[in-house]
C-alpha cells in the first residue's frame, strides 16, 4: 500500500478511517442490533459481492431493518474503496446497525441505517493448513430452530467467538456446532462438509445453518463438475466415520479438516475431493475476477 490514509465507505462516503465515528447511542454499538458480511476480493473485484449483499438484504427484512437505498450503489462503493486503499486482494467488512437506539426501541422514525464497509489486505491461511489439514474441536454449545438469529449474520457473536477462543486456547483451528437435536451444524466461522464413499455431504440450511456464500458456490461447482453432493441432516457419526472433512468460508476458501479433536479422519491428511474441490473453487474465482489486462 501507498501512504495515503486508508479510507471506509461510511453510509456512501469515503472517509479516513481514523475519523470514522458512530454515535454512543447507535444501537449497534449499545444492543447488537445490526448484521455484518464478510467479503473477499481478488485481483481488484469483490468475488460474489452480490450474493453476499442478497443475504444481507434478507436477513434484514427478517429482523425489518431499513437497508441502503441501492445495492448496486453500495456495490459500486466497495469496488471504489479497493481502488482508493490499493487493496486488490482484500478482506471486507461491511457492519450494518440499526441506527439510533431511541428509533429502534421506541420505534421513532430513523434516519436509517449506518452502513460501514471497510477493506484490508487479505492475510491469507498458511499453506500448511491446506496440505496437512486442520483440527478442529466439538462445541459443548448447541443452536436450534427456535433461534431466529441462528443462520443470519448478526452483530451478536459473542458465543461464536467465545466457542472459537475455546478451540484456539487448547491449539485446535475451529470449533463446530451440533443442533439441540444432536445434528451435525456448521462452524463458528464456517460451513462445514463430509465425503464418504465419493459423495459430498453438508447439512441443509433448514437445519439451521447460515447459508454460505462459499458453501454455496462450492455446491454449484461439485455438481458442474459431476461430483456427487447431498444436503442432508449429518450426525456425529457421519463426522466421524468421513473419509473427509472439510470447511468453507470466504476467508477459508475450502480448508480441509484431518483431525477432530484426537480422532483422526482417514489416513490424517487432506483427501482428493477436497483437494480437487479446493482448485476449482480457485479457478472459478479466477474467471470471475481476472487480473485485469494492462
Amino acid at each position: 500500500m501507498s501512504d495515503k490514509p486508508e479510507f471506509v465507505y461510511f453510509n456512501g462516503q469515503f472517509v479516513p478511517a481514523g475519523t470514522a465515528s458512530v454515535s454512543v447511542f447507535d444501537a449497534g454499538l449499545l444492543h447488537g442490533a445490526g448484521l455484518f458480511e464478510t467479503m473477499r476480493s481478488y485481483n481488484g473485484c469483490v468475488f460474489r459481492g452480490r450474493q453476499h449483499l442478497e443475504r444481507l438484504w434478507h436477513s434484514a427484512e427478517v429482523f425489518r431493518l431499513a437497508t441502503p437505498s441501492s445495492m448496486d450503489d453500495l456495490l459500486a462503493g466497495m469496488q471504489e474503496l479497493l481502488k482508493r486503499n490499493e487493496v486488490p486482494n482484500a478482506r471486507l467488512r461491511l457492519t450494518m446497525t440499526m441506527g439510533n437506539t431511541r428509533a429502534a426501541v421506541q420505534q421513532e422514525p430513523a434516519a436509517g441505517p449506518n452502513v460501514i464497509v471497510m477493506a484490508v489486505p487479505l492475510e491469507p491461511y498458511s499453506p500448511r493448513f491446506f496440505d496437512e489439514g486442520t483440527s478442529v474441536l466439538l462445541s459443548p454449545w448447541r443452536q436450534g430452530k427456535h433461534d431466529i438469529t441462528v443462520g443470519h449474520k448478526t452483530l451478536g457473536y459473542m458465543t461464536r467467538l467465545l466457542a472459537l477462543r475455546q478451540a484456539q486456547q487448547v491449539g485446535l483451528f475451529e470449533a463446530l456446532w451440533f443442533t439441540t437435536d444432536n445434528l451435525l451444524a456448521e462452524g463458528c466461522i464456517s460451513n462445514v462438509f463430509v465425503v464418504k464413499g465419493g459423495i459430498v455431504k453438508t447439512p441443509p440450511v433448514e437445519t439451521p445453518v447460515l447459508p454460505g456464500v462459499t458453501r454455496a458456490t462450492v455446491i454449484e461447482v461439485a455438481k458442474a463438475n459431476s461430483i456427487p453432493l447431498e444436503e442432508r441432516p449429518l450426525t456425529i457419526n457421519d463426522l466421524l466415520e468421513a473419509d473427509e472433512v472439510f470447511l468453507t468460508s470466504t476467508s477459508m476458501e475450502v480448508m480441509p479438516v484431518s483431525r477432530i479433536e484426537r480422532h483422526a479422519i482417514a489416513d490424517d491428511k487432506p483427501g482428493p475431493i477436497s483437494r480437487r474441490l479446493l482448485q476449482l473453487f480457485r479457478e472459478l474465482a479466477q474467471r470471475e475476477c481476472p487480473v485485469p489486462q494492462a
